[in-house]
């Protein structure tokens, strides 16, 4: 059975890997059709991902067809032969986070592809508890709902309503969740990026006003400029570049909400007077819970969302093994890349 394994930062190999043993209870063994390419798959390969154990089978993002289940599945929702996506975290359900519902919080949270063997690879075992049956949905779109969960969470951690004005930093692939996610809401949404290649694709899928960088003008001023001498109620932080985390706290309206989308492995220092001054709330958000893949579901199914144009790229095991050293490297051509394994 082949698996893309990430061996160490820098080496990623196509490897033999053992076939999954009959599931067990509650389990269910799945086969791979597809996987979405995530910027954590490419920062593990440069090696700046704070989180990720080595070595490990990569893949999170996942289109899976049920091949077999296990004792005490019964009453999951789920039957062989389904096409689902998975929820790719794997939690306790025991720990305080559990118990309250944030199970993406939870204390020892192990997620498929960083901490735990993920599904870039033919067949392998998961709970069945972690599956949603969504045979209606195109698989290249079903390998991407982890992606648009993540920011369906966060734009509802913000608190997003149609009378705020949102910022979305970073247009990646987690940027444009944030944005789709913001924009059904209704509030008036722009996004900023510095690189001008992503820039003209989120400004051509028309989701945000995009607001291009202007040499020797602050970012502020540019904003001001389009909202009337105001800043936004919501700025929601997808790089993960510790500059523009920083630096986000200076975007945001008084009274407003910064949320963090993306993460670091370094220490953010935010300016108090600042912080204190306009009486701002910073928070983080981390992956999704079963809500919010079941509302991107819902956005799917209803076209509100709409992620064909999102996928540039698509490719088998061994162009994914081939290319996405160079798509580490960047600048590319990719937006998102899609790896179909059946």
């Amino acid at each position: 059975m082949r698996a893309v394994v990430l061996e160490s930062a820098g080496v990623l190999a196509l490897r033999e890997h053992p076939a999954p043993a009959a599931p067990g209870e509650g389990e269910a063994t799945v086969r791979v059709l597809r996987v979405g390419v995530c910027g954590t798959d490419l920062h593990a390969f440069k090696g700046d991902q704070p989180m990720m154990r080595y070595p490990v089978v990569l893949g999170h993002e996942l289109a899976l067809e049920v091949t077999a289940l296990g004792p005490g599945s019964d009453g999951l929702g789920v039957n062989i032969g389904d096409r689902c996506t998975a929820i790719p975290y794997l939690d306790c359900g025991r720990c305080d986070a559990c118990r309250r519902g944030r199970t993406n919080a939870c204390e020892t949270l192990a997620v498929l592809g960083v901490h735990v063997d993920g599904g870039m690879r033919e067949s392998f075992n998961l709970p069945a508890r972690t599956l949603i049956p969504a045979d209606d949905v195109p698989l290249d779109t079903l390998a991407l709902v982890e992606m648009l969960a993540i920011g369906e969470h966060a734009v509802a951690r913000a608190a997003v309503s149609a009378d705020d004005t949102v910022l979305v930093i970073g247009t990646g692939p987690i940027g444009l969740g944030v944005i789709a996610a913001a924009s059904i809401r209704g509030p008036r949404v722009l996004a900023v990026d510095l690189n001008d290649q992503r820039s003209a694709f989120a400004a051509a899928l028309d989701l945000a006003e995009v607001v291009l960088p202007e040499p020797g003008v602050p970012i502020a001023d540019r904003l001001r400029d389009r909202l009337s001498g105001n800043l936004p109620t919501v700025v929601l932080d997808a790089t993960g570049s510790v500059a523009s985390m920083n630096a986000a706290l200076g975007l945001v309206a008084p009274g407003g909400r910064l949320v963090l989308v993306g993460h670091t492995r370094h220490t953010l220092a935010f300016d108090n007077p600042t912080l204190h001054r306009g009486e701002l709330s910073v928070l983080a958000s981390r992956n999704a819970t079963r809500t919010d893949f079941d509302a991107v579901l819902a956005h799917l199914r209803s076209g509100a969302i709409d992620v064909d144009p999102w996928i540039t790229t698509r490719v088998d095991p061994e162009g994914l093994v081939r290319e996405l050293p160079r798509w580490a490297a960047g600048p590319s051509e990719v937006v998102k890349a899609v790896v179909a394994f059946a």
